[in-house]
């Protein structure tokens, strides 16, 4: 196996398809990239056993193709030390060595055999298929992820739930404390679910930045494989039944209030400087078109208030959330001006998104409340 490759674009393929490495692999092969060169394709394989990326770069000049296991730490630490410049590689399909050369010098770093690479596991011939746009599944990702679990326990709260019908495509995630639905209209032809794992999330997370085209969706009870311009994904999916979301989103919220985000996050940060480590508890008096917010740490005799005008149409009421997951909440909004509806104190808090302009797609945030001492 003897080709040249420019050396950025080896580093980046490297770099992106390596982020699915773990740092405890149970099997010592999945410490190296599977690299496959075959018809002027370099073909990237990396794995940790529950997720594989499978990346692809054109060569300029192929001398000899071949397949070769070659080490991920030392492979990225020395790329990662040249400029742009090409680089001819050289295995030697005796003892495995890999030779690096450029035109002022050479290394040589130890290979494998390729043999023992696990295989790309395969979907079964009924799997159900479909296009995605980039877009609909990057905003899905990213405004989800954030609110799952790392729950040992209820496994099915640890991923992205995807739900699939005719006409819209919901995305859900949720820790039993915070919970985000994001629904995006999209014509499929399946109606179907499936729970993506939070690590391949991030990965595609990733991906996708770099892609226009639509995204090739296919997925079993088992796994699932999303198929890009340059990269090919496929995981293990979550198995078991995703709770019920919508039975605890509160139908009837008759509190509303309208407030600028940024100043309501600002004013969460200070004042819940004073609140109880423990419980990060932070109340909201809210009446007469003003927030008044109150942290107190009463075992180090702490306490702060900020007051921050509203729009508020409802009854005056107070309510106690969590400041680290109210500011979560918040800072995952990318509207200037947030939606609150409320029920009561012992009701979940409902956040929305201020567009304004119509959408295709719509946000609901939920945060359930904590204890306050009237």
């Amino acid at each position: 196996m003897k080709f040249t490759v420019s050396s950025s674009a080896l580093l980046s393929l490297l770099a992106t398809t390596g982020k699915v490495i773990s740092n405890k692999n149970t099997l010592p092969i999945l410490d190296y990239f599977l690299m496959e060169l075959s018809e002027g394709e370099l073909k990237v394989t990396a794995s940790d056993l529950e997720t594989t990326l499978v990346g692809s770069i054109q060569v300029e000049s192929v001398e000899s193709e071949g397949t070769i296991a070659a080490p991920v730490k030392q492979m990225l630490d020395s790329l990662k030390e040249f400029p742009e410049l090409p680089l001819t590689i050289e295995v030697n399909d005796k003892n495995w060595e890999i030779k690096i050369s450029w035109k002022s010098g050479s290394l040589s770093i130890p290979g494998a055999s390729a043999v023992s690479y696990p295989a790309v596991p395969q979907l079964q011939a009924e799997r159900k298929e479909l296009t995605l746009d980039v877009d609909v599944l990057v905003n899905g990702i990213n405004k989800t992820i954030f609110a799952t679990a790392d729950d040992e326990l209820r496994p099915v709260m640890n991923g992205v739930y995807f739900n699939l019908q005719p006409a819209a495509l919901t995305f859900v995630g949720t820790d039993a404390h915070k919970l985000v639905k994001y629904e995006a209209e999209c014509e499929n032809e399946v109606a179907a679910s499936f729970i993506l794992p939070k690590k391949p999330a991030n990965l595609l997370k990733t991906v996708l930045l770099k892609e226009d085209d639509a995204i090739r969706v296919s997925f079993d009870s088992k796994n699932a494989r999303f198929e890009l311009k340059n990269h090919t994904l496929v995981c293990r999916l979550i198995e078991g039944n995703y709770p019920n979301y919508n039975a605890v989103i509160p139908a009837a919220n008759p509190n509303k209030l309208l407030v600028d985000r940024i100043e309501l996050v600002n004013g969460i940060k200070r004042v819940a400087v004073c609140s109880n480590p423990t419980t990060n508890l932070i109340r909201m008096d809210i009446a007469d078109n003003k927030i008044t917010l109150t942290a107190q740490d009463i075992d180090f005799s702490m306490s702060a208030n900020e007051t921050i005008s509203c729009s508020y149409d409802g009854q005056p009421m107070s309510i106690g959330f969590k400041s680290t997951f109210l500011v979560e909440i918040l800072s995952n909004v990318d509207t200037p001006t947030v939606l609150i509806e409320l029920a009561d104190s012992t009701r979940a808090g409902v956040f929305k998104p201020v567009y304004d302009d119509k959408q295709t797609s719509t946000t609901l945030m939920l945060l359930m409340p904590m204890m306050i001492n009237a």
